[in-house]
C-alpha cells in the first residue's frame, strides 16, 4: 500500500511559535505509513487576487502551494487565533488552494483543524472560521479529528508539545484519524 501524505500548514509565521511547535510533534507521531510534512513560504505567498490568478501566470509561490495541496492526500491546519479568527496567512492559503473556483487542490481533500491558543477559549474561533473557510472552498472537513489547546502560553511555555505525552497521544488520535479517513475514501 501506498504511504498517505499529510501537508501541514502553520498559521503562524513565527519560527519559534508554540503553534509550529505543535506542528512538528505531530509530525512525529506518524504512524506507519503515514508521512507528513510542514509546508514552508506560507509568507511568500501575495495576497490572493484574481488579477494575479491567471493561467500560466500565477506567482510562484502561490502555485508551489497549489502543488503541494494537490500532491497531498490530506492536509492539517494548524492555527492560532489572531483578533478572534485564523490568521490571514492560513486565510489566503485556503483561498489560493481553492482555486480555480469548483476545481481547486482543496476540493474533496479531507483536513482536519488544530487550533491553540494562549487563552481558554483554544482557538475555538479561529478554529470555527477556518472549518467555515474550508467547507467553502470545498475540503472535506474531517470534525472528528478537530483538536484545540488552551493556555499554551503556560503549558509549553518551558516544554516543547513533543515533550507533552498527553499532547503527543491527542496529537496522534487527530494524525491517525486523518489518515483513516484518507484511507476510508481510498476505499469507498
Amino acid at each position: 500500500m501506498s504511504q498517505t501524505r499529510i501537508l501541514v500548514l502553520v498559521g503562524s509565521l513565527r519560527a519559534a511559535s508554540i503553534n509550529r511547535r505543535l506542528a512538528e510533534a505531530a509530525v512525529q507521531t506518524a504512524p506507519e505509513g503515514v508521512e507528513l510534512f510542514i509546508y514552508e513560504g506560507l509568507g511568500d505567498i501575495p495576497f490572493y487576487n484574481e488579477d494575479l490568478d491567471v493561467e500560466g501566470q500565477v506567482p510562484a509561490a502561490a502555485q508551489a502551494l497549489r502543488d503541494a495541496v494537490a500532491a497531498s492526500d490530506a492536509t492539517l491546519l494548524v492555527t492560532p487565533e489572531y483578533n478572534g479568527t485564523l490568521p490571514a496567512v492560513l486565510k489566503n492559503a485556503i483561498d489560493w488552494a481553492s482555486r480555480p473556483y469548483g476545481a481547486g487542490a482543496l476540493k474533496s481533500l479531507p483536513v482536519a483543524v488544530v487550533s491553540a491558543s494562549i487563552s481558554q477559549n483554544a482557538a475555538k474561533w479561529s478554529h470555527d472560521d477556518a472549518v467555515k473557510a474550508l467547507g467553502v472552498a470545498g475540503a472535506e472537513v474531517v470534525k472528528e479529528a478537530s483538536l484545540n489547546f488552551g493556555a499554551i502560553g503556560s503549558r509549553f511555555v518551558e516544554t516543547h508539545p513533543a515533550d507533552d505525552a498527553e499532547a503527543l497521544t491527542q496529537l496522534a488520535a487527530t494524525v491517525r484519524l486523518l489518515a483513516e479517513d484518507v484511507k476510508a475514501r481510498a476505499n469507498a
